[in-house]
């Protein structure tokens, strides 16, 4: 309906508007984007199948929902975006606090109002967004947070008694009337507060102090939690869970393109970064890797889960490396390295929860094997037959790629984090074959340049222990295997 000139009781009234309750309006706004196509959900990707036909469901089934998942799921953007189904504006009466409907007022306050100024009643138009509400859960939140309390000072104030209605302040939930609430990580509230819940979910009524206030409130709720944090912080007690009519569990993504996808959409770059740097989509494939390696990893805490804000993250690093490194050099323009990922480390180490084992190995060190774990993987997609160890084994490699292997008995090759593009094409196309040998491998369609997939060569027959790679700093210099078991006088990167 549109609200412009639209500002009285009187003028509502004439207009023929005719109020639906939240779930009506979610429910039918979600039909007819489903009868003309409209896109639901938007930027969610992954959940087309799963999650979101789930909640689809549950919103023409008018239920308060429980999104079930490990961090970094897309819960609480789920249900920010279940604003999109709400009208685009619905009218309050002017100066209540609870959101009351013009024509069918529930509190005190705004029956008060209309009563004094009847027809005359002003109306303010509420937009979707102003009706979305959204509370963290913590060991903290009170009854008087969420429910509500009477507020002496109010009272005192207006001179009422504490028995007067008047005297109340109104928490969260009763501010949120014709709305959506959201209270994430539910296991975090405190049981006692978890049972302030029961009514307001069953039937609609509040309790305040002394109060028995039947408030027939209108409010679409929706709770996420982790599952696997229930032992450690809390857990949702069984009756609140029995009257929470759907629960959904989100997952991560279910292929690799997809994580790439919303990793490339989440990113975020300055306009100068996305136009002068080039990320190759060999190391936008390896910076997906690493979470799915961090996922199935013995050194982390798979229950803690892995989100994509690591790739987020990781991704932007590798970028401000690049970024770095062109400023050094006074480059207008640079390219992505496979040894940049090296960059990627503390993005790595701040968005994984390592086990007992982890922390003996240092989550440096973990952050490292799950760099050299995404390459080897990686790897066959791009070289035949490297995922059997043995195919590269001295003796049983063969053709350019031997070759790289021999010009190595002798010499070695530095990466430089700092160097520049021409230093950089240069120490690799120093090495013997290598531009070959990647032409005679499998031909990635990724569009990847050449140097990148040179250098990755190098990664890769360093994985499978047919090259030496050593970190020295932020440099890495790799040489032939079995001489760096005996080094001789010359040291690393003199």
């Amino acid at each position: 309906m549109n609200p412009e000139g639209i500002k009285t009781l009187g003028q509502l009234k004439k207009s023929g508007y005719t109020a639906r309750s939240v779930r009506e309006e979610l429910r039918s706004n979600l039909i007819d984007k489903l009868k003309s196509g409209d896109p639901i959900f938007q930027g969610i990707k992954g959940y087309e199948a799963t999650v979101i036909p789930a909640v689809e469901r549950a919103i023409l089934a008018g239920h308060s929902i429980l999104f079930l998942g490990l961090r970094g799921q897309a819960k609480t953007r789920m249900a920010r975006l279940m604003t999109d189904l709400l009208d685009e504006f619905v009218p309050v009466v002017d100066g209540a606090e609870l959101n009351d409907d013009p024509l069918d007022p529930i509190s005190d306050q705004a029956r008060a109002i209309i009563a004094e100024h009847g027809d005359a009643t002003p109306v303010r138009w509420m937009s979707r967004t102003e009706r979305y509400s959204e509370k963290l859960a913590t060991p903290d939140v009170s009854i008087s947070d969420l429910i509500g309390d009477v507020d002496p000072i109010k009272a005192a104030n207006l001179r009422l008694s504490y028995a007067d209605q008047g005297a109340i302040h109104y928490g969260m939930i009763p501010r949120a009337h014709r709305g959506i609430f959201v209270i994430n990580e539910l296991p975090d509230l405190q049981a006692r507060i978890q049972v302030s819940l029961f009514n307001i979910l069953q039937e609609g009524d509040i309790q305040i102090r002394g109060f028995k206030l039947l408030l027939p409130l209108d409010i679409q709720f929706v709770f996420t939690a982790n599952p696997e944090d229930y032992t450690n912080r809390g857990s949702i007690i069984t009756p609140l869970k029995d009257r929470i009519q759907s629960q959904i569990f989100t997952h991560y993504p279910k292929d690799v393109a997809t994580g790439m996808a919303i990793t490339k959409q989440e990113i975020d770059l300055s306009e100068d970064q996305a136009e002068r740097i080039i990320m190759p989509a060999l190391i936008e494939r390896l910076v997906e890797q690493i979470a799915i390696e961090a996922r199935v990893s013995e050194f982390v805490d798979e229950k803690s889960g892995v989100s994509a804000r690591l790739t987020i993250t990781a991704y932007e690093n590798i970028i401000a490396a690049v970024e770095r490194r062109m400023a050094l050099n006074g480059e207008e323009r640079g390219t992505a390295r496979i040894s940049d990922l090296q960059a990627a480390i503390p993005a790595i180490v701040g968005k994984i929860e390592i086990v007992y084992e982890g922390e003996q190995e240092g989550a440096v060190n973990v952050a490292n094997r799950l760099i050299a774990s995404a390459i080897r993987t990686v790897a066959s997609e791009y070289f035949r037959g490297v995922e059997e160890k043995t195919e590269f084994k001295e003796g049983s490699v063969s053709g350019p790629i031997q070759q790289v292997v021999e010009w190595f008995e002798g010499n070695h090759v530095d990466m430089l984090s700092d160097a520049s593009e021409k230093q950089y094409e240069r120490a690799l196309k120093n090495v013997e074959g290598l531009n070959e040998a990647i032409r005679h491998a499998d031909e990635a369609k990724d569009g990847s340049p050449d140097l990148t997939r040179m250098e990755f060569l190098l990664h890769v027959l360093a994985g499978f222990s047919i090259l030496d790679k050593k970190n020295i700093g932020p440099d890495i210099r790799f040489a032939d295997y079995f001489s760096s078991v005996m080094p001789g006088e010359e040291d690393y990167l003199a």
